[in-house]
């Protein structure tokens, strides 16, 4: 049976997550376009607004504490005032930042989007990924041994940047294992393989295709059979597969496949729109929900987070109201069977 979702989201208040990846800020600079720049054929921005919010790793921390759990974050920042920015943005967010390491000889990541009568136009990214040296990779390893005891589930949040070296990721997930609590991972194509034995993966349809090397992906019977490889190669406990429109594919390792319709009624933005769903569905299964619950309410999550403009997050509030609603217009009951 299906637990009802509407009793599973105050549970999350109850939660602690460990959030472990790549950070950054993702700034954007609002503004209008009327010219052309007669110094080169590109147009001329008149700047209206310019806002920060967290990113990357940081922004996943952000949706779980917005769905009212508290966090922890293991991650690397710059010495430098981006990286005083991004201290002052967990504070206000009450994403816990003792775990954060600082290294001088790297920036704080900060990715900037030009957006004009709300399209982006451009993106500016300022970064140097690789993976870190032995000293800071033991400091990671160091704070992941000292918070996965103290936690309900890990979320391992994957840019590429150089926090998730293969030893990093080896022992975050041993140690989930040994603690019983699920590790959810948010992939990057170019480690996708080493995500072995995780609670759950959740790359977008592309991800998948890239990650496994996969051709001749077309049809939905073609995804299918994609993600019930990857179920089998990682040896894990359950794939969400993220369509767009088509909404997204569940895959568990009792073979069960469920196709679950995108909630979304409109869609403006689908930045970060993953670290939501991933936020979102651990928080579930930390609330003991089935797999198929928790992806159903991360796919009312985001469905909600597709409709904001940037990067974005929801709270508990948006998240009932969705659900009852669309139980409500569909006269449908909340407490479902299979």
């Amino acid at each position: 049976m299906k637990l009802n979702l509407l009793k599973l989201i105050p549970l999350f208040k109850k939660q602690t997550i460990l959030v472990v990846g790549d950070t950054m800020i993702d700034k954007f600079v609002w503004g209008k376009v009327s010219r052309i720049s007669p110094e080169a054929p590109v147009p001329v921005l008149e700047v209206t607004m310019e806002t920060e919010v967290p990113g990357g790793a940081a922004n996943v921390a952000s949706n779980v504490t917005a769905l009212g759990a508290r966090v922890f974050i293991v991650t690397v920042i710059g010495e430098d005032i981006a990286g005083k920015s991004l201290i002052s943005m967990f504070s206000k967010r009450k994403i816990n930042s003792n775990y954060l390491i600082l290294d001088s000889s790297r920036p704080t990541i900060v990715k900037t989007r030009i957006i004009a009568a709300s399209q982006q136009i451009l993106r500016v990214d300022k970064e140097v990924k690789g993976v870190f040296g032995r000293f800071i990779e033991l400091k990671i390893i160091a704070n992941i041994e000292e918070l996965i005891p103290k936690v309900n589930a890990v979320i391992i949040s994957d840019y590429g940047k150089g926090i998730l070296s293969s030893k990093v990721l080896k022992k975050t997930i041993s140690l989930a294992k040994n603690y019983r609590v699920p590790i959810t991972v948010d992939p990057k194509i170019d480690h996708f393989k080493k995500y072995k034995r995780v609670t759950l993966i959740t790359p977008n349809e592309k991800e998948a295709i890239d990650g496994m090397s996969a051709r001749n992906v077309k049809t939905d019977e073609d995804a299918i059979v994609l993600g019930k490889k990857i179920l089998r190669t990682l040896c894990s406990d359950s794939v969400l597969i993220t369509r767009g429109e088509k909404g997204m594919v569940l895959f568990q390792s009792n073979n069960k496949v469920v196709n679950i319709p995108t909630r979304a009624k409109e869609v403006y933005d689908v930045t970060g729109a993953g670290d939501t769903v991933i936020s979102a569905m651990t928080l579930a299964l930390a609330a003991k929900a089935d797999f198929i619950s928790a992806a159903e309410i991360a796919n009312f999550a985001a469905g909600i987070v597709v409709g904001k403009l940037g990067t974005a997050t929801i709270n508990l509030q948006e998240l009932k109201k969705t659900i009852t609603d669309f139980y409500t217009v569909n006269k449908l009951p909340h407490e479902k069977t299979n």
